[in-house]
């Protein structure tokens, strides 16, 4: 099982996400658990403030040290695996998936906000993880895209492995090949969109060549 453990001072934002469909499944069943900890329970003065203004003047404000070092360390295990999202850190691929899915059995993920977190917070997380080139307002999203990709690896969640083997992704850089279903022909003000031939032809072996040709699109 894995346990993930998530920091925010928004911890609404997560209930509708994982309480449905498939993290809803792996839940039950045992495979995941999920923690998520308001990180104001850490501040230490009557506003529950979290951020303060930045030394050397600039826009916006920073999550302060304290109060995020007293959450991590009252909530991380010895063994905890301990992440800050972050637009500048380590790509998040499915490779990066594979890795967490098999090496750590605690996680735990610090949900940034405002202008960034306290630069010391580094000295005491073991990485930053960045879900692609832009900027969200909130690590909150970056987190559950997380979640959902390293849950879904686990071999008793998803339950067929076949779609493990054929889905997007399956290798760095090769996405998957088309699908289809019915109906054949789907027409629209008159032009038809068929599904490609071979599809329907029954033939394994040029289905399969096809689903191959068609998915080395690189990434």
């Amino acid at each position: 099982m894995i346990t993930f453990k998530i920091i925010t001072i928004f911890p609404e934002m997560f209930a509708g996400y994982l309480s449905a469909s498939l993290m809803a499944r792996a839940q039950n069943i045992g495979a995941i658990s999920v923690e998520i900890y308001n990180l104001r329970d850490w501040a230490d003065d009557l506003h529950r403030s979290v951020d303060d203004k930045p030394f050397g003047g600039g826009a916006g404000m920073v999550m302060r040290i304290e109060t995020l070092h007293a959450a991590l360390t009252a909530v991380a295990g010895p063994s905890a695996h301990k992440v800050l999202l972050s637009a500048r850190g380590r790509r998040f691929t499915e490779g990066v998936a594979v890795e967490y899915s098999k090496q750590y059995q605690e996680i735990v993920l610090i949900c940034g906000r405002f202008e960034g977190v306290d630069e010391r917070l580094l000295e005491f997380i073991d990485e930053e993880i960045s879900i692609g080139d832009f900027v969200l307002t909130g690590g909150e999203l970056p987190a559950l895209t997380m979640i959902d990709a390293i849950t879904r690896l686990l071999p008793e969640v998803l339950g067929n492995a076949d779609s493990l083997k054929d889905e997007s992704h399956n290798e760095e850089g090769i996405l998957e090949y088309p699908q289809y279903t019915r109906p054949e022909i789907f027409t629209v003000d008159g032009k038809d969109y068929p599904v490609p031939p071979v599809l329907l032809s029954g033939h394994h072996a040029d289905i399969a060549k096809w689903r191959q040709d068609n998915q080395k699109i690189k990434v």
